[in-house]
């Protein structure tokens, strides 16, 4: 396995931080102004605003290495805040699955940030068996619209999206893979209702989505009708890959670090109690071998191989690793973790430390939870199978 980088690795990474250099936020600038302004010199760059684009659609081209350079530059830099949903998830769907009149209609305002969507994917009892989905849509007789009817669950900001894709029910006489139909269709029309979900930390990111006789054109249909699932697994494994955030626990675990280092222990710091310190080795070495695997990933992509249940090993353990790192800074933080209310009180933070604690507990859920990736990790890994019961 190759994983050095090359000399012209090492000048594109150079060229990465120049540009995040150059595009800083300025003191007293407008944020939104800021980041359309951002994404626009990105594009004029070699078309950096859609870094995860391919060439043929208005991507850049880079190679796998170069992707990874990316990320590991990003999670350093202050960027604009990006939403993956479009972007990331729908956008490889429409190129693989869409009409060429679906990737003309949609694919421009998913590159201009003119759209937010929302992934309707997760139900009251079809979470982690997402197969398992209820929300049933029905073809009209005369064939030009389906009639949803359902719930989605955990539905990510669909209080401020425009859009919508979502897994619905067309068959339900086969196996429970079979007959899933992939809809797109707008949040704002009637039929739809939003209700918020406060999550343990006190932030509302999440919501339920019921659908009652929600009309969706025929043309909003992607790929096959009850070929839904082949679409869903594809966006999965992307999604998977990237919620596992290596690049940011790396930054993540410095910054823990660092403040670790400014809480007084005895005569010296936190970092110096051996037990702490043992915690923040013992991550750090876990963080650095999935790391690994995540360059073996790169290694396996630049030799063209098609992403496989490696995708499931990082969100496993990446997740973990998150929420470790929350722990510790819990940890760090000592008896002022507990008072996370409007005013911090202790160290800088400890605040945010609680609020990010208790929302990382679902880190490890959404996605596919943690017994699921291990599931596909048994059967595709490991060549397990399961037991037959008489």
């Amino acid at each position: 396995m190759d994983i050095d980088l090359s000399a012209e690795d090492l000048e594109f990474k150079q060229e990465v931080r120049d540009f995040f250099e150059e595009n800083q936020m300025k003191p007293g600038e407008d944020y939104f102004s800021w980041r359309l302004e951002w994404f626009k010199k990105a594009r004029e760059k070699g078309n950096w605003d859609v870094p995860k684009w391919p060439e043929k659609f208005g991507g850049p081209g880079w190679t796998p290495t170069q992707h990874y350079i990316w990320e590991q530059e990003t999670a350093k830099a202050t960027i604009p805040f990006d939403l993956p949903f479009g972007l990331g998830m729908l956008a490889p769907i429409l190129m693989s699955y869409g009409t060429e009149e679906q990737r003309e209609r949609f694919l421009p305002d998913i590159r201009d940030r003119k759209v937010n969507w929302c992934q309707g994917y997760s139900e009251p009892g079809a979470g982690s068996d997402l197969a398992n989905l209820k929300t049933k849509a029905v073809l009209s007789e005369d064939g030009t619209h389906y009639v949803v009817n359902g719930s989605k669950i955990w539905t990510t900001l669909a209080h401020m999206a425009d859009w919508i894709f979502c897994l619905t029910r067309t068959d339900d006489s086969g196996i429970k893979q079979q007959g899933i139909t992939f809809l797109l269709f707008p949040m704002k029309q009637e039929g739809i209702e939003v209700k918020p979900i406060i999550t343990l930390g006190g932030s509302h990111t999440v919501n339920t989505v019921h659908f009652t006789d929600v009309k969706v054109p025929v043309e909003n249909r992607v790929g096959e009708e009850g070929k839904g699932w082949t679409y869903a697994k594809g966006l999965l494994e992307h999604e998977r890959t990237g919620l596992a955030g290596l690049s940011r626990s790396l930054v993540a675990l410095e910054k823990l670090k660092d403040n670790a280092q400014s809480i007084t222990r005895g005569n010296g710091t936190l970092m110096d109690d051996s037990g702490y310190k043992s915690k923040i080795a013992e991550l750090e070495i876990d963080l650095m071998a999935t790391e690994y695997t995540e360059l073996r990933s790169l290694a396996s992509a630049s030799a063209g191989e098609e992403l496989g249940p490696e995708s499931s090993i990082l969100k496993l353990k990446g997740t973990e690793i998150q929420q470790r790192i929350q722990k510790l800074t819990v940890e760090a933080s000592g008896v002022f973790a507990s008072a996370w209310g409007d005013k911090p009180v202790g160290p800088h933070f400890s605040k945010g430390g609680m609020a990010g604690y208790l929302n990382s507990r679902y880190y490890t859920i959404y996605g596919g939870a943690s017994e699921v990736q291990k599931d596909v990790i048994a059967k595709n890994v490991l060549g397990l199978t399961r037991s037959k019961t008489k």
